[in-house]
């Protein structure tokens, strides 16, 4: 049976600059870099962003290859520590000036839709040392600039432009987990972060519109469905107060303009609510997005929190009002250590069509990284990733079923088109449809990306 998908659905792929292009030619560290710098013992194999994959000096031939996948969108975005020079006076450098106009160009030369992100988690590093980063109003308005430069430059040709790839992880990363750079555990900071982040869009958005441009601008969020573990009244609260976080936060703020209530109420009750001004909520209020992008991997299952929320003298952290549940028997990534369940597409394409006026959006990201991949490469040399053509059927079938439903999706993209440098994790799970080699640069299509180029050109699925 054939599952078709609407017409001109954009089958595409995504990436970013700082995992793809390498640290070429670059005046200005970003965050990432610098980490790797002071701390290279953090990263997978000591291996960092200096070459990535080399699409600095590759493109043209890597976007022939991403052509040859029958993608006809990809995403990926502008290095702000590439592009601008002066970060007060947002001047910018011409040679990276040169070097985006021609990735673009190329994009459309070989039929593909370029969609392109403004911040991939890689803040300038000397905007986190002069200001402390995102906890800093003044970055915020020094981001607006960088973005309006982009538009200037490059508006002309882009069409689908995106404010933050996954802001949470900014959030998250950076300022509760310690798996980003600056690894800060500080719930206070964390939560004026994620303000900032919200107002940093909501600016930008606000530019954007001002400068009368012919596009869409949106915002990619990773959603997460907060399944809880049981029934129990317990488990269910756990559960809504770990969806206000996880993803209610910045779906409010984008696409309604305002954020939950109840995570106000929590937030007031805790003593951490940011810092805020009426005219700065007037500005989140009124710019909403256009578009949105849905990054997902794996769903989130809570539990009611072990020890009771109100027990004294605990710092401030979201997750004090649940816990991870592990449900027994899940289907896991093992090499991952995520859970497999495609089911939470639908989920997500429901909650966009009954919660949020059925507004545009698409798949920005899924996949499945896997390591070790030269297990699997035949006597041809192409690495036959079964697996990974399964797990996208499995959310493909899903992402259809939404869509028959109503769900106003407009598209499905993989991360990522090519092998990637993935942040502390280097090189250790590949996702790519098309595998490269970190010591030669060599790269060819997997298995998969034969099978993407047969549904791209049928529009369909069999299962």
């Amino acid at each position: 049976m054939k599952l078709r998908f609407p017409e001109n659905f954009w089958w595409g792929a995504a990436t970013s600059g700082p995992q793809s292009e390498g640290n070429f030619k670059k005046k200005h560290q970003n965050i990432m870099d610098y980490w790797y710098e002071i701390h290279p013992e953090d990263f997978y194999n000591n291996i960092g962003p200096d070459t990535a994959s080399n699409f600095y000096h590759d493109f043209k031939e890597d976007i022939k290859l991403m052509k040859k996948c029958g993608l006809n969108t990809v995403r990926t975005s502008i290095q702000w520590s590439r592009l601008i020079d002066d970060f007060e006076k947002n001047t910018v450098n011409q040679e990276a000036v040169d070097y985006y106009n021609a990735v673009i160009n190329e994009f459309l030369k070989n039929d593909i839709t370029p969609f392109i992100n403004l911040h991939h988690f890689d803040l300038p590093i000397e905007l986190f040392h002069r200001y402390g980063g995102w906890e800093n109003k003044h970055v915020v308005d020094l981001f607006v600039g960088y973005a309006e430069q982009c538009f200037k430059l490059f508006g002309d040709r882009i069409d689908y432009w995106f404010t933050h790839n996954e802001p949470l992880v900014v959030v998250e990363g950076g300022y509760l987990d310690r798996f980003h750079y600056p690894k800060k555990v500080d719930g206070r900071a964390a939560v004026q972060v994620a303000y900032n982040l919200q107002l940093a869009s909501s600016k930008v958005i606000k530019k954007y519109r001002e400068m009368n441009l012919a596009g869409q601008i949106g915002i990619i969020l990773n959603l997460t469905p907060a399944y809880p573990a049981s029934q129990d009244m317990e488990d269910i609260e756990a559960g809504k107060k770990a969806d206000l976080w996880y993803n209610r936060l910045f779906m409010d703020a984008s696409s309604k303009g305002f954020f939950p209530e109840q995570l106000i109420e929590l937030l007031e009750d805790e003593g951490v609510l940011w810092k805020s001004t009426e005219e700065e909520l007037s500005i989140i209020r009124e710019n909403t997005i256009d578009l949105l992008g849905v990054n997902f991997y794996h769903p989130n299952r809570v539990q009611r929190p072990k020890y009771s929320s109100n027990s004294l003298a605990v710092d401030f952290r979201p997750d004090k009002f649940w816990r991870a549940y592990e449900m027994p028997m899940a289907r896991m990534n093992v090499d991952k250590g995520w859970e497999i369940f495609p089911r939470a597409v639908y989920d997500i394409s429901k909650d966009i069509q009954e919660n949020y006026g059925n507004i545009p959006w698409f798949i920005s990201e899924n996949g499945m990284g896997v390591s070790k991949e030269e297990r699997f490469i035949n006597e041809d040399g192409i690495v036959e990733d079964d697996y990974r053509i399964q797990f996208i059927k499995e959310h493909l079938v899903y992402l259809n079923k939404g869509i028959k439903e109503g769900s106003n999706c407009l598209g499905y993209h993989l991360w990522t088109p090519i092998d990637c440098w993935s942040w502390s994790n280097a090189y250790r799970n590949r996702y790519g449809l098309i595998s490269n080699n970190i010591h030669t640069q060599k790269k060819r299509l997997k298995k998969s990306g034969y099978w993407m180029k047969t549904v791209v050109e049928n529009n369909s699925i069999e299962v």
